[in-house]
């Protein structure tokens, strides 16, 4: 049976990351939308998978530009070595603007009062500053309602230390079965980029479709495309139907580090939760809620030792859980896949009463990350 190799991680629990998944997801992503370029979403340590690492890839591979979601993503990303055009699509507080600038960041613009203090910003230090307009369309985060937008454009005409160098939307309801909440802020958006061609003018980077308007609504796919969760090999629900191939890029494995035969009636883990009535084989696992294993998949989870499935038996611990074998076989050292090995990240979060995209972003820095 095969085991870890010690030289993989610190600790005997690890995440493989596949760059080349990630890299076959992009390729089937760009052959899917066309002529629209695609700037992969890296946020959120790139869903789990190590922002650096996946940053630079892409950027080899020949991604265009990324998306973050915070200015500390982005600082992160051009001390890492990455070059390429950033965009943070997260609320710019006023203190911030500096760093933006400093860093050659795009910033979201969602009001006019915003525009001015970039502007004023980029004039201190006599360079030009880039922002994409945020629209909001119906997800009432950030972004000026659509109904109010003309103004916001007209303005971005006349600060001169300011670029608009894109508009954009986002999706509240792209993954679902029904696309008409989706479909409805498409036509909202369309609306208000009828400002450009109405005063004769080029639009600027026109962009709405994240994983699930990739997937559902080629109509969304305008002059770029957002994929997050689906670049990783995941789709963003289960109703969405899977019109892009894609590979899976995380497994999450650990070890068995300790075995023992449990009798009848004695209690496994805090609580007291599981119990057995004869006598069962279980063993240990040294990963935990602080590694971002959820708690919820306490009787409930399930894991891969020596192509079987077996059951979490009693509580998830902060650092270990316990995994019933019944009558099967385990060996300390013996390889436990978390995800991978048929289980998906999917699987996870039905587990765990979430969605794939909190299975992933929960996985913390505690558990080194391998690239293959």
């Amino acid at each position: 049976m095969p085991h870890l190799n010690p030289t993989d991680a610190i600790r005997p629990a690890h995440v493989e990351v596949s760059l080349g998944a990630i890299a076959q997801n992009y390729d089937a992503i760009r052959a899917h939308v066309g002529t629209a370029s695609v700037m992969p979403v890296v946020k959120a340590n790139a869903y789990g998978h190590g922002i650096v690492e996946v940053a630079r890839h892409l950027m080899n591979h020949g991604a265009p530009c990324l998306g973050v979601a915070l200015l500390e993503e982005a600082i992160v990303l051009r001390q890492g070595g990455i070059t390429l055009p950033i965009l943070v699509f997260g609320g710019v507080a006023t203190r911030q603007i500096p760093q933006f600038i400093a860093h050659d960041l795009i910033m979201a613009a969602s009001s006019i009062d915003k525009l001015r203090q970039i502007d004023e910003a980029a004039a201190a230090v006599k360079t030009k500053a880039r922002v994409h307009l945020k629209i909001d369309t119906g997800m009432e985060r950030i972004g000026v309602h659509w109904y109010n937008a003309e103004k916001l454009l007209e303005a971005s005409l006349s600060f001169t230390n300011v670029e608009a160098a894109g508009i954009y939307s986002h999706f509240a309801n792209s993954d679902a079965a029904d696309l008409a909440s989706a479909k409805e802020q498409l036509a909202r958006f369309l609306e208000v980029l009828e400002f450009y061609p109405k005063r004769g003018l080029q639009p600027p980077l026109r962009h709405i479709a994240n994983s699930g308007g990739i997937l559902q609504l080629p109509e969304s796919h305008l002059d770029l495309v957002r994929p997050g969760i689906m670049l990783y090999g995941v789709y963003p629900s289960k109703e969405v139907p899977q019109t892009v191939k894609l590979q899976p890029a995380l497994s999450w494995k650990s070890q068995v580090v300790y075995f023992k035969v449990v009798q009848p009636g004695s209690s496994v883990s805090y609580g007291g939760t599981w119990q057995s009535d004869h006598p069962v084989r279980v063993v240990t696992v040294p990963v935990g809620y602080g590694d971002g294993y959820f708690r919820a998949l306490s009787n409930r989870g399930q894991v891969v030792i020596r192509g079987q499935r077996h059951p979490i038996a009693g509580r998830v611990c902060m650092d270990q859980f316990m995994v019933n074998l019944e009558w099967g076989t385990a060996y300390n050292g013996d390889v436990v896949t978390l995800i991978g090995d048929g289980i998906s990240a999917q699987d996870v979060a039905d587990w765990a009463g979430t969605i794939p995209y909190e299975v992933l972003t929960n996985i913390n820095s505690r558990v080194p990350r391998v690239y293959v």
